[in-house]
């Protein structure tokens, strides 16, 4: 029996990196996942990958009525969560002040922060006594990149909103907690490179601004997940879980 045997999950943004490691942690541990991806190919893929306890559903948070279809088919299965990666998101590099348009401020904002709240909200009818909401943060939240302004604003908007809702939905015994990635080894990440040949050159020069000197792996960010969606973290709500190579402890 493994530490999530009869719980039921749902892991958004889960079709790749930190989501499908998280997934295949939660299925590993013994839940059923409902996983979501905008792209439906590489959510089947996924979906394929983790086997017959995942359940894809193909969702862009960032739509309130794609959302509401979401809630909706897992109260039609006649499921309830116990367990709510809200981890879908996505930002561009490159964005500076002088740069920045409208469309691209309203569409991270819509993705990493409306999408969040509303993907939280919409679940609370179905999220059970005793529940786990885990958040996807960023380390760039603590810090000042250029041409990151409005991602990390994103991130840091995301935490602030975990200390509230920590406070808001300890009467319903549900624990709310967000975790904190550093410079992961992800496609997301690696699609920041100008083009695919530079991905290693740019993990590298991150690697050297982290002590442990190396990116993580989706699978050590999965684990920090596991741990705040269990038993093991029933003291711990309104945290930061940092997993990020010491980088902002160590060199902030």
């Amino acid at each position: 029996m493994g530490q999530l045997a009869d719980k039921t999950a749902l892991v958004t943004g889960a079709s790749t990196g930190i989501g499908l490691a998280a997934a295949e942690c939660f299925v590993a541990e013994g839940a059923n996942v409902y996983i979501t991806g905008r792209r439906t190919q590489e959510l089947e893929s996924a979906a394929q990958t983790l086997g017959d306890r995942a359940i894809p559903i193909q969702n862009d948070v960032s739509d309130l009525d794609d959302l509401d279809r979401l809630f909706g088919r897992i109260a039609d299965d006649g499921n309830r969560l116990d367990i709510l990666f809200a981890n879908a998101g996505g930002g561009e590099a490159g964005q500076p002040l002088d740069a920045l348009t409208a469309e691209a401020f309203d569409h991270t904002f819509g993705i990493n922060v409306r999408g969040t709240v509303f993907t939280v909200q919409k679940a609370l009818p179905l999220l059970n006594s005793g529940g786990s909401i885990v958040l996807t943060g960023s380390s760039s939240a603590r810090r000042g990149v250029a041409g990151f302004g409005v991602y990390s604003a994103t991130k840091a908007a995301l935490r602030q909103f975990s200390r509230v809702w920590a406070a808001e939905l300890a009467p319903r015994g549900l624990r709310v907690n967000i975790v904190v990635p550093g410079s992961t080894d992800t496609p997301g990440l690696r699609g920041l490179a100008e083009n695919p040949s530079h991905a290693k050159a740019m993990l590298e020069g991150m690697a050297s601004g982290i002590p442990l000197g190396r990116t993580g792996e989706p699978a050590e960010i999965a684990n920090a997940v596991l741990f705040l969606a269990s038993d093991q973290s029933s003291f711990i709500t309104g945290s930061e879980l940092f997993v990020d190579g010491g980088e902002v402890q160590v060199y902030p």
